[in-house]
């Protein structure tokens, strides 16, 4: 007799039931007790630290539109995204999800999910539509708006200062940040900001993610502006954008009010060891270093690795030893924008680990290059505070895509997205329970919005958005998102 998988559980199932000597009523009051013993002990480890901000988060050009009013000048995302075949069916951001017109709703939306904080960007150009000289009262008009709907709902004010779009007449000028006068400019920038708004904010992150609009923007060209510099352009391109960073810093210390806190927010090549024995997570531990050196390494130590400076020879960046002072000018806090992992082994080599490249077959999300592996929001973490001693870490980025289509009743039943979160946040949560100072998450992405060169068709939010009438609808994820808020554990 053939017996198949199913069959067999079928009749363990009923060997089972057979073998039981209670009552039903006995049977029942001892599998709820069981239950309720269960529920307890699993809540008890699957708990955040109290006083833990959840929150989530968007970017200006992601979500704002309102590409050309109230004295707003392009920024290289605008130039781009016009440009023929730069993004999927030449999608732009003129629009978006109009949250300049519509934040009052969006920030009930935040309410409802239960959020304690909210993480958005500052348009550049809205501010100085010259890149530099003479503010623009009315672009900041927008955000002391935006940030007294949020406080006056108690949702705490995250802010990033730069999320990619550079003025584009900085472009032009300058060729970007190729030149240490974009460097100058954005420090110049991030101190009046910083002195306009910090009686609001608390928290200034000043550049999102070195790693990928450098990358992408000026050697790949597949994000603004679109090049692809030699060797030797380039490194000096990364160097001037740690800069830019490093003279932010010391403005907003200037100009800021007295307890402002300011970070970065760097999506970091999150190195996580293939097995976790002591020889490959030292491994790892080494390899965010060196993985990281023209970015986060150079702002925590003040120098660029030696390995670094030998992998890129004569193409090597130019440099002072103030310019490093100025790099690595002591941070507040620390934010790791985190969705896939970098798998590291040890081996026998000088630098003393290899990465374990991904095979065909490794899981992704509706986004190919969003690998999934949860075991990325415990060692990224984990290793930014052991390999620096940063005790003031928050996620700044996390969340996926998927293929998101409304149900006959309207809803979006994501449970990729959902099954994507829980896994991610039982790590994060492993990584509080060892003692990883994290402080705080924020959730990519609060709605669906402008995702760069895919344009509109991956979406990322916990609302689903309906761009023809810019209905906002909430999905499965944010029935999740709320109860993990309420409960404060993964739920």
């Amino acid at each position: 007799m053939k017996v198949s998988r199913r069959d067999f559980a079928k009749i363990i199932g009923a060997g089972a039931l057979g073998a039981t000597t209670l009552t039903g009523a006995e049977a029942k009051e001892s599998n709820e007790s069981n239950l309720e013993k269960d529920s307890a002990i699993q809540t008890k480890k699957r708990t955040f630290p109290n006083g833990f901000l959840w929150g989530s988060a968007t970017a200006s050009y992601q979500v704002e539109g309102a590409f050309n009013e109230d004295g707003r000048t392009p920024s290289i995302w605008d130039t781009f995204s016009k440009m023929p075949g730069k993004t999927v069916n030449g999608a732009t951001g003129d629009v978006s999800t109009d949250h300049y017109h519509r934040y009052q709703g969006d920030v009930q939306l935040m309410k409802a999910l239960g959020v304690k904080t909210y993480r958005f960007s500052i348009s550049w150009s809205r501010v100085f539509p010259d890149g530099t000289g003479k503010p623009n009262p009315k672009g900041l008009d927008f955000y002391n708006k935006l940030l007294d709907e949020l406080l006056k709902n108690g949702i705490q004010p995250f802010a990033t200062l730069y999320h990619w779009d550079l003025p584009q007449i900085l472009q032009d000028k300058n060729g970007g940040w190729e030149s240490r006068d974009t460097s100058e400019a954005f420090a110049n920038y991030a101190g009046y900001v910083a002195e306009k708004l910090s009686d609001k904010i608390n928290h200034f992150f000043t550049i999102n993610e070195f790693g990928a609009f450098v990358e992408l923007g000026y050697r790949i060209g597949i994000h603004a502006p679109g090049l692809k510099l030699p060797a030797g352009r380039f490194n000096q391109t990364r160097h001037h954008a740690v800069l830019g960073h490093g003279l932010a810093v010391q403005a907003i210390r200037a100009k800021a009010k007295k307890g402002t806190k300011i970070g970065l927010a760097e999506n970091m090549a999150i190195c996580c060891p293939v097995i976790e024995t002591a020889e490959h997570i030292k491994a790892a531990e080494e390899a965010t270093r060196q993985l990281n050196a023209q970015y986060m390494t150079v702002i925590q130590e003040g120098k660029y690795t030696d390995l670094y400076l030998a992998n890129t020879g004569k193409d090597a960046p130019k440099y002072t030893d103030a310019d490093l002072k100025t790099i690595s000018s002591p941070l507040d806090f620390v934010g790791i924008n985190i969705y896939t992992p970098t798998y590291i082994r040890a081996d026998g080599s000088k630098q003393g680990f290899a990465v374990v490249p991904h095979p065909a077959s490794y899981p992704h999300m509706a986004s190919q290059w969003l690998t999934v592996g949860p075991e990325a929001l415990y060692w990224g973490p984990r290793n930014v505070n052991k390999l620096w001693g940063e005790d003031e870490i928050y996620i700044t980025e996390n969340g996926c895509s998927s293929s998101d289509i409304p149900a006959a009743d309207g809803k979006v039943y994501d449970t990729d997205r959902v099954m994507y979160l829980r896994n991610y946040l039982s790590h994060l949560q492993r990584a509080t329970e060892d003692g990883v100072p994290i402080k705080g998450y924020f959730l990519w992405s609060l709605m669906d919005n402008f995702e760069w060169a895919d344009g509109y068709t991956n979406r990322f939010g916990l609302h689903y958005v309906d761009y023809p009438t810019q209905k906002r609808t909430p999905k499965l994820s944010a029935d999740f998102y709320k109860e993990v808020i309420k409960e404060n554990r993964v739920v």
